[in-house]
């Protein structure tokens, strides 16, 4: 039963990381098709984002009401039919209403997901599971590339998509037996009310982690917005060899979380996250090194990558043991909110700073959420105490 439900979160992973990839690779023939301007791409996935940062807030008590089964089951299925609605929109403003409960349904099913590993499973599977996340990310774009390839058009790629999410939602309805099973053996208690936002604030070193994965998330989706830009447009280095490069860096976070598996148990989540912090400081020195060399700005994106592959998946899985198992539902609910938050403004906030002062900035914007992130992570080790630093 364990591990045929195992199995089974495993494939959720990969269903979360589908659409996420969705828009940027169909977006350049879609506002075409649409008529609208490319720049409107931002509007969609700010209301997706938004949608995701409200549901994941509210994850604690959907999931204390509802359980993490059938939160999962019903969240897959929201974003099933919103990427079914995407795929019958011919006008923009109905992708924009699409987007939200396309929002909703991701942030929900992410925290209650990350929650009932933390809580289940042993380190090295949440690294792995967020090495499935990476899969289906990269899946989705090829399924866009053929269905426009072979004449299929945009709508068709998404309808794809949203036909695997349905055959996904139907698994995890057959699966809620399991769900409930697991529940039962573990004798998980619940909070008979939600924690909420301001009682999980009040919680010694909540604060911390958010900011730690606040400037985490910052620092993951700034590097690979700009990498290509920043390569081309101030090391001189040809955009091929950018581009490819640039792609490396999220090759190098899945190939990194999955070789994290192998050792997360012995090493522990803390360490795995000094280490990650650290190797994401060395990517960014290398970055921005002053010489002419295009070597070491692209053994330096690689690097960054490599040492953004443990922080996520450990940062998770330590909460039940940083904050309790009866807050975690609450406290990664909040994570999450805190994450879309960071992954959603501050890469607009450093284009907006290339545009007005210089792309060269782009080491140094980098270095200074790395130092946010290792000063907040260090305070909240400090805080939790030495009772866990076996994570």
């Amino acid at each position: 039963m364990f591990s045929l439900l195992l199995a089974v979160i495993y494939v959720a992973f990969i269903s979360l990381g589908l659409p996420d990839s969705l828009l940027g690779s169909a977006w350049p023939v879609m506002h075409n098709e649409l008529g609208v301007s490319v720049s409107f791409a931002g509007i969609v996935s700010m209301i997706i984002a938004g949608g995701t940062i409200i549901s994941s807030l509210l994850s604690d008590r959907l999931t204390k009401r509802f359980g993490a089964g059938p939160v999962t089951a019903f969240s897959v299925l929201t974003t099933a039919a919103a990427l079914f609605g995407f795929s019958v929109s011919d006008r923009f403003f109905l992708l924009c209403i699409w987007a939200v409960p396309y929002g909703l349904g991701a942030g929900a099913v992410d925290a209650a997901l990350n929650n009932y590993v933390a809580l289940n499973y042993a380190s090295r599977h949440m690294s792995w599971l967020h090495c499935f996340w990476g899969v289906g990310a990269a899946v989705s774009p090829y399924i866009m590339g053929y269905a426009l390839s072979s004449g299929n058009g945009w709508n068709m790629g998404y309808r794809w998509v949203s036909v695997l999410q349905i055959i996904l939602t139907a698994v995890l309805f057959l699966s809620l037996p399991l769900w409930k099973k697991q529940s039962a053996e573990d004798g998980q208690v619940a909070h008979e009310k939600p924690l909420g936002l301001i009682g999980a604030l009040r919680i010694r070193g909540v604060a911390f982690v958010l900011l730690t994965f606040f400037a985490y998330c910052a620092v993951e989706s700034t590097t690979g917005l700009w990498a290509s830009s920043y390569l081309v447009g101030q090391r001189a280095i040809a955009a091929e060899t950018a581009a490819s490069f640039a792609s490396l860096f999220y090759i190098g976070i899945t190939c990194g979380r999955f070789v994290c598996g192998f050792v997360a148990d012995r090493i522990g989540d803390r360490r795995l996250i000094r280490f990650g912090v650290i190797l994401v400081s060395v990517g960014i020195l290398l970055i921005g090194l002053p010489v002419q060399s295009g070597f070491f700005p692209l053994c330096g994106l690689i690097t960054v990558g490599l040492g953004c592959a443990p922080i996520y998946p450990s940062v998770i899985h330590a909460t039940p043991a940083n904050f309790g198992a009866e807050n975690s539902q609450a406290i990664i609910g909040i994570q999450m909110a805190s994450a879309y938050t960071g992954s959603t403004f501050v890469p607009p906030l450093f284009g907006l700073i290339a545009r007005h002062i210089s792309l060269g900035l782009y080491p140094l914007f980098l270095a200074v959420f790395a130092a946010v992130m290792l000063v907040m992570s260090e305070l909240l080790f400090k805080t939790v105490g030495k009772k866990h630093d076996k994570y």
